[in-house]
Parts: structure tokens; sequence; C-alpha cells
């Protein structure tokens, strides 16, 4: 009898069950106490959603053994997996709350938009290079991500039809800062993005705005990201 209600509750409630053991758990908790922690995020939410999501998952087979080490990956296509310390700053300099709706540009692997979607109510996320994006959204919906939305198409643009957001991050750096982005962007909104040339070192920059619409930039430092492309 104990053993059918055991199995009962598995069938139903999946996430109440032991799945097989997670033999990256010591150096995803190495990554947040060293690399996150130790470099003075301090949101107890934040490190807690980097300590759940299992990184190794989101980089291709032949990157996991490097999945924790604090330095970007490539995914493929040109584009990379940032280091787990940025990914961790973005999020808690976007301040988020749990009944919140972000927008990420530049959606990748889905890394960056699994951990806000521990944060927030809905993460809306958009990635232009087409392979990469059906792969995110399929990984993210076989994970269980069940409150990400993922669609291909031209971040610069965001989704208007979706908008407005409390949260806006962008992943890829323009030269300047969209237009449609901070149209998008709600009275009492924050938006972390890199901004800057190509070829160059960038700012990290957080964007808030006020009740009234204005807007308030403040550089918070440098980075170097792939550039946030365009269709052609």
């Amino acid at each position: 009898m104990v053993k059918a209600l055991a199995f009962l509750a598995c069938l139903f409630l999946p996430a109440s069950c032991p799945g097989p053991p997670d033999s990256f758990e010591t150096a995803r908790e190495r990554m947040v106490s060293r690399q996150i922690e130790g470099r003075g995020v301090t949101d107890p939410r934040v490190l807690a959603a980097m300590r759940s999501v299992p990184r190794h998952l989101f980089v291709p087979p032949s990157q996991q053994a490097a999945a924790y080490e604090d330095h970007p990956l490539s995914i493929g296509h040109g584009q990379t997996i940032s280091q787990p310390y940025i990914v961790a700053l973005m999020t808690e300099l976007a301040r988020p709350a749990a009944g919140d709706r972000a927008l990420e540009v530049g959606t990748g692997s889905g890394y960056q938009a699994a951990v806000l979607s521990r944060l927030v109510r809905e993460v809306c996320t958009i990635e232009i290079v087409r392979p990469l994006g059906e792969e995110a959204a399929g990984r993210l919906k076989e994970l269980g991500y069940s409150n990400v939305r993922a669609r291909v198409g031209d971040g610069y643009e965001g989704w208007a039809e979706a908008a407005p957001f409390d949260i806006i991050l962008v992943t890829a750096a323009p030269e300047k800062v969209p237009p449609p982005l901070l149209e998008q962007l709600k009275a009492g909104g924050r938006m972390v993005i890199p901004v800057g040339p190509v070829d160059d070192i960038q700012s990290l920059q957080l964007i808030e705005k006020d009740a009234s619409g204005r807007i308030a930039t403040r550089d918070m430092l440098p980075v170097r990201f792939v550039p946030l492309t365009r269709p052609r």
C-alpha cells in the first residue's frame, strides 16, 4: 500500500520525488559561493535561483565539464552563454520580484531565462538565431520552465504585444539602447543592457524608468558581449 501511494505521488507530483543524483551539485554550489556570492552578489533569491538551475544542461555536451567555471562558453552559431557571475549580477541589478513580468533579449541556450523564471511571474524571451531559439524553447519546455514563453525574432524590436515589462534583460550588445525596448519598459521598471561598439569594451548599464516615464541610466561596469544582431 505504501509503495502504491508513493508511486501515485510520483505520478501526480513529480517535483516531490527524488530524481537521479545530480553529479554537478557540488560544482554548482562552489560556483555560487566562490564566483557569485564571493564577488558581492547578495540577493538571497538570486543566489537560490543560481543554485537551482542546472547550468550544465544549457551548454553543449562537449562543454559540460566546464559549465560551472567562471567564463563564457560557446553554444554554437557564434554565440555564447555568459559567465555565471554576469548572469547573477544582471539578474540582481534588475531587482526581480515574484509578480514581475520580464523580457529577455537574446535567449541563447535558455539559461538566463531559466534563472529569471525562478524569480518572476512570467518570462518572454526572444532569439534571432533560429536554431538556437528553437533548441532553447524545446529545452526550457522539457526541463519544466512552464512560465517561459520563447520565440524567434528581432530582439531589437522587443515583444510589443506582450508589453509592458517590469524587467528587461538584454544579453547581447547594441551600439545604442533600442528605442522600442525603452518604450516597452513599464513605469517603475528596470532594464539591464550592455551598450557599446562591437569590437571594443562595452558598458553594462542599469536603466530605470520612473512613474512619470523619465529615464535614468547608470554605467555599472565594463563588459564584453556578442553584438545584438538584426535581420538582414
